[in-house]
């Protein structure tokens, strides 16, 4: 009897989970640096209590115990307790999530809406002064760096002209980090875009249809569109998931409080448990929003479906 496609996707994810957790616990080991003198704060200590403390944190035992212990512990959902904040690792995953799934959500809404209207426009007119325009705005919005387009918004929008608030909470202090996100994205997907539209159209069944009479519109939206969109939908799965870890560098600009910034805090001050468990985070999203684009892929293409079958 063979085993359901769903089925052995997730029976997959167990090798991918275990190879990354295993190489998060190996570099953090070739970090320099005593976890147990962070998790005293710095204060000195006798060799007494720097003892205990180590015992404490389990750090007396053989490096494969540590690892095997690690190991459970992820296993079972316990991310442990900050070195630094003496706070659990979950509570303090949870109060930055929000932060960077509105940015990471924000982004995708402009990456999207930008990305189509200009891979259409570029499709739909090949080798003209549109694609051209089109091809070259999604070039510079891929190349220019996300802290130099954010540092621009800032000064354009929020201290010349003073329409939207630079820092704060809300959807007005969203704006201008989502744009900031969208603009690298809707580069990829417009030239993604692009190329699919123009493969598509020049394909048999588009023809057939344009030979039935149906209006270019309704080609393009029912026909063309569900085929070849496949290719940017990968290209938005993977980019919605590294943004859901954290936009490290558009948050350091705009001051959010989100995973990216509390990862870099974290390394730097080896934070172990923090960064095991935003790894352990970071590394499910991923494999979670893939699981989400195989099951899409099935519901726009009746082929993969047949074949999964």
């Amino acid at each position: 009897m063979t085993m359901p496609w769903f089925l052995r996707r997730v029976i997959e994810i167990v090798p991918t989970l275990f190879l990354t957790w295993t190489i998060v616990f190996g570099v953090l080991q070739l970090i320099p640096g005593d976890p147990v003198m962070l998790a005293l704060g710095g204060t000195p200590a006798s060799d007494e209590v720097i003892d205990n403390e180590r015992k404490r944190l389990g750090l007396d035992q053989p490096l494969h115990i540590q690892y095997f212990d690690f190991l459970r512990k992820m296993a079972v959902g316990d991310l442990g307790n900050s070195y630094q904040t003496k706070q659990p690792v979950g509570q303090m995953i949870a109060a930055r999530v929000r932060p960077s799934l509105e940015l990471a959500l924000g982004g995708l809404l402009v990456g999207i809406v930008l990305g189509v209207v200009l891979g259409l426009g570029a499709g739909l007119r090949p080798h003209g002064w549109v694609d051209t325009a089109t091809m070259s705005t999604a070039l510079i919005g891929v190349s220019m760096p996300s802290f130099w387009i954010g540092m621009l918004l800032i000064y354009v929008f929020g201290l010349m002209l003073e329409w939207v608030p630079i820092l704060g909470e809300g959807i007005d202090a969203l704006i201008l980090p989502s744009i900031t996100v969208g603009l690298f994205l809707a580069g990829g997907l417009a030239r993604l875009i692009r190329s699919a539209i123009i493969e598509t159209m020049s394909q048999d069944y588009i023809r057939t249809a344009r030979a039935k009479g149906l209006p270019n519109f309704r080609i393009v939206a029912k026909h063309a569109m569900r085929n070849a969109i496949i290719p940017p939908i990968t290209l938005l799965g993977v980019q919605f998931a590294f943004l859901i870890g954290g936009a490290v560098v558009t948050e350091r600009v705009f001051a959010r409080p989100g995973l990216g910034a509390l990862l870099i805090d974290a390394v730097l001050t080896k934070d172990i448990p923090l960064v095991q468990g935003l790894v352990v985070y970071t590394t499910s999203a991923y494999i979670l929003i893939n699981l989400a684009l195989e099951l899409l892929y099935g519901v726009l293409d009746p082929r993969i479906r047949s074949r999964r079958a």
